[in-house]
């Protein structure tokens, strides 16, 4: 639901602002895509399942998501985190808290009703790129590009991969079509 007083802007405003920030085309492209994941997903848990997710809110946290992306190679800091700083600063607290949690979800309830926060972690976890892949193939790719052999940094990605896991179960328990259709 849409929190009173403050308003979320569209996806012409977000697009705006990923290019006044600089953003590459192909992560603006990669956003684009997660957009209309975590759209579709957040419009059926409204619709088919009752949850009281705020689809402007996901949509607008799903554009901006990577709006840190490229500026934090030169930082070297977490582009989730550096995001959420950016789009505070510019009085999207809410966004910010999605964008802080679209790498790392942190704590959830599993039985819990579906909240903003799994919806964006889950649809970015289902796009390499451009394309909308399984969560096999995603973190797959997640463990060639970053793991490198590193055997701590690949154990994140694999507990990374069992919290998705767990998130897709949730969200998808409760719709009327399965991960496969997504894609």
């Amino acid at each position: 639901m849409p929190a009173r007083g403050i308003r979320t802007p569209t996806a012409e405003e977000c697009l705006g602002i990923l290019g006044a920030h600089g953003v590459p085309l192909h992560i603006r492209r990669h956003s684009e895509q997660v957009a209309k994941v975590a759209r579709r997903l957040a419009a059926a848990l409204r619709e088919c399942a009752d949850e009281p997710v705020d689809v402007p809110l996901i949509e607008a946290a799903a554009l901006l998501h990577d709006i840190a992306k490229s500026s934090s190679l030169a930082t070297r800091r977490d582009h989730a985190i550096e995001g959420g700083e950016v789009l505070k600063a510019m009085g999207y607290g809410r966004i910010a808290v999605l964008v802080e949690r679209h790498v790392h979800l942190g704590s959830w309830d599993p039985a819990g009703r579906v909240v903003e926060e799994e919806i964006l972690n889950y649809s970015d976890k289902r796009v390499r790129h451009e394309d909308v892949v399984t969560l096999s193939e995603r973190f797959q790719d997640l463990i060639v590009r970053y793991g490198r052999g590193n055997p701590f940094v690949e154990d994140a990605i694999r507990q990374n991969w069992r919290v998705t896991e767990a998130v897709e179960q949730k969200l998808f328990s409760r719709l009327p079509f399965t991960p496969d259709d997504i894609t």
